[in-house]
């Protein structure tokens, strides 16, 4: 099945390789608070009663460099409830990559306490398929994924601004940011955006909805593809297929919070599709292992060596 935010022919698309270094070169230069859209925000689940909330981010860019860049779109976790664009795992991730030449983003999304826009679809689906304790969580996925889709087009919107070639778009995040990061990456454009008109959602019209964006490279760091699953199960679809883009997967052979089967899932759905990927298992680790060492190398490190390889960048 084609899907509409995936490159079939990757490799004739980026044409003209770009260059990253392989230690920390650059000072990183760090704007915050930057607004990229607007999402609703219910006194109660749907309620006629909201308010407009401004969604933001902060860009990591390396100073004083012409030259066009790869990006990486980095997303923290909090169970949707909790978590800010400051995590400091995340933006320790940011300065390391902005450091060698990507251009890096943190960004916020809507949590469960601000009660976003839900699809009637997604509400009768968590009451007749969801634990009731887990509903609400549940729930919450939507609006954050339907916020993170809108910081790629936003992205894609200002990415002369910032010297980004659209080309080389990674997108991570750890526990529930990477349920975000999987969905980015696997899911159509439209997903998370069309289930809701801007009659019922006027903020929908803040999202750059003419922009669209392809992501080239996935890092889930104990993560899942329920969202994607759900999105499939809810609406009849198969989002996975041989053009998702190659993902890197490191999980907590430990983790009591997400289980380590929603890795070996996932990569099994890969393995079926014949879409790339790479697992690696934290032994003996539970969750948010993010000091993690495998093979020697962190996860930093290893994430740099994945997405070189997968986006055939040049490493100086």
């Amino acid at each position: 099945m084609y899907s509409c935010n995936k490159d079939e022919n990757t490799d004739n698309k980026i044409s003209n390789n770009l260059s990253v270094k392989s230690s920390s070169t650059f000072t990183v230069v760090v704007e915050q608070n930057i607004t990229y859209c607007q999402g609703l925000k219910h006194q109660t689940i749907n309620s006629a009663s909201y308010s407009t909330m401004d969604l933001k981010l902060d860009v990591y860019k390396p100073m004083n460099n012409a030259n066009k860049r790869p990006a990486i779109v980095l997303i923290h976790g909090g169970g949707f409830s909790g978590g800010d664009k400051s995590d400091i795992n995340i933006v320790n991730l940011a300065n390391y990559f902005a450091s060698r030449g990507w251009v890096a983003f943190s960004i916020n999304y809507r949590l469960q306490g601000d009660k976003g826009t839900i699809p009637t679809q997604w509400i009768q689906y968590a009451q007749n398929n969801v634990a009731l304790i887990d509903q609400s969580q549940f729930m919450a996925m939507y609006p954050a994924h339907r916020d993170a889709k809108a910081a790629i087009r936003w992205l894609t919107a200002n990415a002369d601004s910032y010297n980004i070639d659209t080309n080389y778009i990674t997108v991570g995040g750890g526990s529930a940011g990477a349920f975000i990061a999987v969905t980015l990456g696997i899911t159509n454009l439209t997903d998370f955006t069309n289930e809701i008109p801007l009659t019922t959602d006027p903020s929908l019209s803040t999202t750059h909805l003419n922009q669209t964006y392809s992501i080239k490279t996935i890092l889930d760091f104990w993560g899942s593809g329920l969202a994607v699953s759900a999105t499939n199960d809810i609406y009849g679809l198969q989002r996975f297929d041989n053009s998702d883009p190659p993902i890197m997967i490191a999980h907590g052979t430990q983790d009591a919070t997400v289980p380590y089967t929603s890795a070996t899932e996932l990569r099994d759905i890969y393995i079926s599709t014949g879409a790339k990927y790479k697992l690696y298992p934290l032994i003996n680790r539970g969750h948010a292992a993010w000091d993690a060492i495998v093979e020697g190398k962190t996860l930093e490190q290893l994430s740099f060596d994945f997405i070189v390889e997968q986006q055939k960048l040049i490493v100086e």
